[in-house]
């Protein structure tokens, strides 16, 4: 996409509003519009904003930063074409701060300097994620409830399924998008949902997943629904998580795959599962950023608890799916869909090229059910864990310094900040648990 094919597009299709959208450090969408007359401005760079409003960003006596428009993420929203002012598109913006410099505090420019690292070494990532989530029927007043608006679970049918139109529309949506669906289903849970595209590079779907956010929850609305990424939002049921499927390619050649190796894995792949499994705990700071990502980390709901890796088994951390050739990946089992996508593929990058710069021994695979192993067993095999919870998630991120450099100085540390409030704030209030185990025991 070039600016002359942009233009063209707007006056074709009567584009009368642009949305400049960027995501703040913790991965929530912003977005400023602007009118198609205001469009070659921004086209050129030229569009400020105030930063200090972004979290995370600057403060306030440093707050003027600039929207350069990524031209290959500009597109028409479809369901904006029944609008009478007119229809609305869209374009994903790199930030840059009052001197013309790329801004190291946007997780865009995270991802692309991680990016940047493996092309030096000749790498290319590819991703293809499997974000989950719930639909959840709202009240009178259009508020959130926890009623799920079925009682289906794996793979069931209409009418069991009751979701099954709204996430054909999602799909339709998406795919007039451009987005390649690979599957749609119903998950294990009530009301949760699976929608699975094809993979690209890894800045390509890391936009890609912002934008599918964005569907996802626009289509619920139209149904009467609200979609919710949130991990764990009832007790004693599947949370949602994001499954990563990465491989390496060195220009058309999958590198993770080696014909004359016995498991078809070549030494590259397995120094890049290494290098994963010796940062795992520091990346899951980032790849379950929230509070409530730890109560879907437990054992007994096919969460990944354990570092570890298998070929077929689904406890540990890393599995490798069994297809081999162009095909060939490990699938990162822990990311939930809260975390901020370009920072939770920039430190899973980072990682793996620690792990091939350094060589690292990757440990046997794990093919036994780890949840069903005790204690002492897991010590044996040098299994240990990921975090409980935030708190000690963001500790395992301070002490890990290829991590930390992933994130540079300016997004770790405002991180951290952020989610020390997060977790302070969580900590100190009172539950209904509590007031029910016990305001009267006691």
């Amino acid at each position: 996409m070039n600016r002359e094919e942009v233009l063209r597009i707007v006056k074709e299709e009567n584009v009368k509003f642009i949305r400049l959208q960027l995501t703040d450090i913790l991965g929530v969408h912003k977005s400023v519009s602007i009118t198609v007359d205001q469009l070659e401005k921004a086209l050129d760079g030229e569009l400020m904003f105030d930063g200090s409003s972004i979290e995370g960003f600057v403060r306030i006596e440093e707050s003027d930063m600039y929207l350069k428009p990524d031209l290959n993420t500009f597109m028409v929203l479809p369901w904006t074409s029944q609008v009478s002012s007119g229809k609305i598109a869209r374009i994903i913006c790199d930030v840059y701060d009052s001197d013309n410099k790329p801004f190291t505090g946007s997780p865009r420019y995270v991802l692309k300097k991680v990016i940047k690292e493996a092309e030096e070494l000749g790498y290319t990532m590819y991703v293809g994620p499997e974000p989950e989530f719930f639909l959840f029927q709202v009240d009178e007043k259009g508020a959130p409830t926890l009623i799920t608006n079925d009682k289906a679970g794996y793979f069931d049918l209409p009418p069991v399924d009751k979701g099954e139109e709204a996430r054909r529309d999602m799909v339709e949506t998406l795919q007039s998008m451009g987005f390649e669906i690979e599957a749609a289903h119903h998950e294990v849970a009530p009301g949760q949902h699976e929608i699975d595209f094809k993979y690209k590079d890894a800045l390509t779907t890391a936009d890609n997943i912002i934008t599918f956010r964005i569907v996802v929850r626009m289509v619920a609305q139209r149904h009467g629904l609200h979609a919710t990424f949130m991990p764990k939002p009832i007790y004693g049921i599947a949370g949602s998580g994001m499954h990563l499927h990465c491989s390496l390619f060195k220009g058309d050649r999958n590198i993770f795959y080696d014909e004359n190796s016995p498991d078809g894995l070549s030494d590259t792949c397995k120094y890049f599962i290494a290098g994963v499994l010796k940062h795992a705990k520091a990346i899951t700071a980032i790849t379950n950023p929230t509070v409530n990502s730890y109560k879907r980390l437990v054992p007994g709901y096919e969460a990944p608890v354990y570092i570890a890796w298998s070929y077929k088994n689904r406890s540990p951390l890393i599995r490798i799916p069994a297809r081999r050739g162009i095909g060939t990946r490990i699938e990162i089992r822990n990311p939930d869909p809260t975390c901020n996508p370009y920072l939770g593929l920039a430190v899973i990058l980072k990682a793996g090229l620690d792990g091939i710069k350094n060589k690292l021994e990757v440990p046997p695979p794990v093919e036994e059910n780890i949840y069903e192993m005790d204690l002492a067993a897991r010590r044996m095999r040098n299994i240990e864990s990921l975090p409980e919870n935030l708190y000690e998630a963001i500790n395992e991120l301070h002490k890990d310094e290829v991590i930390k450099e992933a994130l540079g100085e300016h997004v770790y540390s405002r991180f951290v900040w952020a989610k020390m409030k997060e977790w302070e704030n969580y900590n100190t209030r009172v539950y209904d648990w509590e007031i029910n185990e016990y305001l009267e025991k006691f």
